[in-house]
């Protein structure tokens, strides 16, 4: 039961995190068949993970009356439902309430089905969010080939209605999989909600260490295209292959992270990886070079993607479990907001004239600093759950 669950949530989790991702590899395709702006593209991805931080705080409470695995059956037919509307835009702002329709349903599912993860394999948490977001992640790496190759040979329109056909086919394996699972689950018992608030110290820095280097990701990987092509200057075919890239060193890190996250002591590790992550992100915009930004994107993918299931392992672990989903919706929410607007900010600085070397260099910069703050906050005992207890793997 627990193994056939888990395996279709690691479907689902792989067309919730292939429709968010889709975005990104149809701007040029948008800005050239719809005549939008790069504001008004900014805005589009902006929306898709305004969509998924949103729900998540509001889900949160729901899941401290509904059961978690319907909570993700219904974001499975939202999924649907706004793939399928999608697919119907004729226009950059139907697009941008399907993109928002999407983000909705995805962040519904993580805050739900996250934690359901860490329940189903209580010994090692790190492990099993660990394989799940490697499913996650293999969607974002087929998402940019797929694409491309339907708007080369179909209509970008195809990404879409394959994505709702195959939503609404694992939505109803997962009823038939999530049939008994309270008898699996057995802690599904957080009914604290405002509880969750009294863990308000680790929530911040989950949030400090996550959100700043997701707004940097998301205005990042948003325009990576635009952005090779502009500044290094790449073939739209080379600046493709580079995001494929990115995403693509995504699956190792989501697969050793979690396992190295049971490991060693999970703060120092985040640290580390931050920090390699904001020493990647100022080398890019110093390099050129096909091979030069081939290691630094690979390096930029590892790195951001090996942040995720560590924080998810060591928020989850460190939290107990009366307000265990509770408390993750409030972290996971808050800090997608902060998140969603890097691609936005990115699209109105470049709108506006500023170079993309200037304005990844500026976010370098900042980042660099915010590793400093969590460095002394580590060193002087400020960071709850700097000592883990040992899990089993």
């Amino acid at each position: 039961m627990t193994r056939r669950l888990f395996g279709t949530l690691c479907g689902l989790v792989f067309l919730v995190n292939f429709g968010r991702t889709a975005f990104a590899p149809l701007v040029e395709t948008f800005q050239n068949q719809l005549g939008a702006s790069p504001e008004a593209v900014g805005l589009m991805t902006t929306l898709v993970w305004v969509g998924t931080a949103l729900p998540r705080i509001p889900v949160g409470y729901l899941l401290t009356h509904i059961p978690r695995h319907r909570v993700v059956l219904g974001t499975g037919a939202l999924l649907t439902v706004t793939a399928a509307f999608t697919a119907t835009a004729s226009s950059i702002r139907t697009v941008q309430v399907g993109a928002f329709g999407i983000g909705l349903a995805s962040g519904a599912y993580f805050v739900a089905a996250v934690p359901l993860v860490g329940e189903l394999y209580p010994d090692a948490v790190g492990r099993a969010i660990g394989v799940h977001g490697t499913a996650a992640q293999l969607a974002a790496v087929v998402a940019a080939p797929v694409v491309v190759t339907f708007v080369a040979l179909e209509d970008w329109r195809t990404t879409f209605w394959l994505l709702a056909a195959l939503a609404a086919a694992v939505t109803v394996v997962l009823a038939y999989t999530a049939r008994g699972v309270d008898a699996v689950v057995e802690t599904d018992t957080d009914r604290d909600f405002l509880g969750a608030l009294r863990h308000w110290r680790l929530i911040f820095v989950g949030m400090l260490m996550i959100s700043t280097a997701g707004f940097v990701w998301q205005g990042l990987f948003n325009f990576y295209v635009s952005y090779l092509v502009d500044a290094k200057p790449f073939t739209t075919a080379q600046a493709s292959t580079m995001l494929t890239v990115v995403f693509a060193a995504g699956v190792p890190a989501f697969w050793l992270s979690g396992r190295l996250a049971d490991r060693f002591p999970r703060v120092p590790y985040i640290l580390v990886t931050l920090a390699v992550y904001v020493a990647a992100l100022f080398a890019l915009t110093e390099v050129s070079g096909y091979a030069p930004v081939l290691v630094v994107t690979a390096v930029l993918g590892y790195t951001i993607h090996s942040l995720f299931p560590a924080l998810d392992s060591w928020v989850l672990d460190t939290l107990p479990a009366a307000v265990r989903s509770s408390a993750y919706a409030v972290f996971s929410g808050v800090s997608l907001l902060l998140e969603a607007s890097g691609s936005g900010v990115v699209g109105f600085l470049t709108g506006y004239g500023y170079a993309f070397d200037t304005v990844f260099r500026t976010f370098a910069f900042c980042l660099a600093g915010v590793v400093a703050v969590l460095t002394l906050l580590y060193v002087t005992g400020q960071i709850p759950g700097t000592t883990r207890r040992a899990s089993a793997i």
